[in-house]
């Protein structure tokens, strides 16, 4: 089966996360540059970089989990596949989009509770005083998104579980 087009928020959903996971990935570059060229060349690491760095790679990896789950790029087996028939098949995946939902939607949550707490103490980095809590609250929203992604996958037409046809592997 062909993949389905994506529809216009669709593509303007994956272009906005994936230049914003561009963005990063580049900052992440320059400011690991400039700190491995302040250590060695003028013996002054960049204050932070490592701080900075460790946050940035928080965002690029949890903005990047709903790409995945949008573009079906999770890791996946499919060595049963050729045991079940097309409609077999669908219904594997949409059990696996509903296990997959239900399991993002209970760490959302529960990650959501641990960023309240997070937040009520006013953790920060130690070295720049980055205030944790706004990024374990990203970490929330993004496994959220992922999740209520893949609860849209099971009953969104031109899906595999909600349409006749083979996945695609």
């Amino acid at each position: 089966m062909s993949p389905v087009p994506a529809t216009a928020w669709e593509r303007r959903f994956d272009a906005a996360l994936g230049f914003a996971a561009s963005v990063i990935l580049f900052s992440m570059m320059l400011i690991t540059f400039v700190d491995v060229i302040g250590r060695y060349v003028f013996n002054r690491p960049m204050r932070g970089a490592f701080e900075i760095t460790e946050l940035m790679l928080l965002v690029l990896i949890f903005a990047g989990l709903p790409l995945v789950s949008h573009a079906d790029e999770h890791v996946t087996m499919d060595f049963i596949d050729n045991l079940f028939g097309s409609f077999g098949r669908r219904v594997v995946i949409a059990i696996a989009h509903l296990v997959c939902a239900a399991t993002m939607l209970g760490l959302a949550w529960l990650i959501w509770v641990k960023a309240g707490k997070i937040a009520s103490y006013g953790d920060t980095t130690d070295v720049l005083r980055i205030t944790i809590g706004p990024f374990v609250y990203f970490m929330a929203a993004m496994i959220a998104l992922s999740g209520l992604i893949h609860t849209w996958k099971i009953f969104a037409p031109g899906n595999p579980a909600s349409t006749s046809g083979a996945p695609t592997t």
